[in-house]
């Protein structure tokens, strides 16, 4: 279902939350200053518009974290240039519009970001090497629909936890498509089994406890 949206109304558009709806990038602009959105995510690609309102729980949010430290902790005992960013929104203007989970900037030429509440300009600070989004409630359009938009977008990797299987997806893009791989090319020689069993430890040990253990595995 696909709902259209108006420039005339004075008050704030209803739409279908959780889908992708039809709207053009003035629209979208304008609905990322929306009070009564102010909790969604948003997403733009050429056209179409998704908000996501779902609550997200601590199955959600822990693995977050997880995948947080993997990323972070390779970086560290690796001496690879990280920059991490937690929910914030990324543009290119007229064109796409994301808000992933975490996004990493990675490598030896970190940009220098603005220390404001702007979305972040991906035409002038250059897309964010690796992208995550955590799918607990969102996973079939996060390795659908999300995917392509990230493949247009500039993104080198991406990842996907579907929370209910404890399976990370990871996907090596390039020239506007993607391929999956088991081995990360941004964080060469982190594996996605790995991966996956830092998540599995997660039900059942403390962050410390998994930390230690990644410790372990990268030195």
């Amino acid at each position: 279902m696909t709902v259209a949206l108006h420039k005339s109304s004075l008050k704030p558009p209803k739409l279908t939350t959780d889908t992708w709806v039809s709207a053009n990038w003035a629209e979208f602009s304008r609905l990322l200053d929306e009070p009564s959105y102010e909790a969604g995510r948003f997403y733009y690609d050429a056209g179409k518009l998704r908000i996501e309102m779902a609550a997200l729980g601590p199955a959600h949010a822990a693995d977050n974290s997880i995948l947080s430290n993997v990323v972070t902790l390779f970086g560290t005992l690796k001496t690879i240039g990280i920059k991490e960013l937690t929910n914030a929104s990324f543009i290119k203007k007229g064109l796409r519009g994301c808000q992933p989970d975490t996004a990493f900037y990675v490598g030896a030429d970190l940009p220098q970001l603005p220390r404001d509440n702007a979305p972040i300009d991906a035409d002038l600070y250059g897309s964010p090497q690796l992208v995550i989004e955590i799918g607990s409630t969102t996973f079939r359009d996060d390795i659908g629909g999300k995917r392509l938009l990230y493949e247009q977008f500039g993104v080198l990797e991406y990842w996907v936890v579907n929370v209910a299987e404890g399976e990370v997806f990871a996907f090596a893009m390039r020239d506007g498509g993607s391929a999956r791989v088991e081995v990360s090319q941004v964080l060469p020689g982190l594996e996605m089994a790995m991966v996956e069993e830092a998540l599995k430890r997660g039900k059942a040990e403390d962050d410390g406890a998994i930390n230690r253990w990644l410790i372990e595995q990268f030195s």
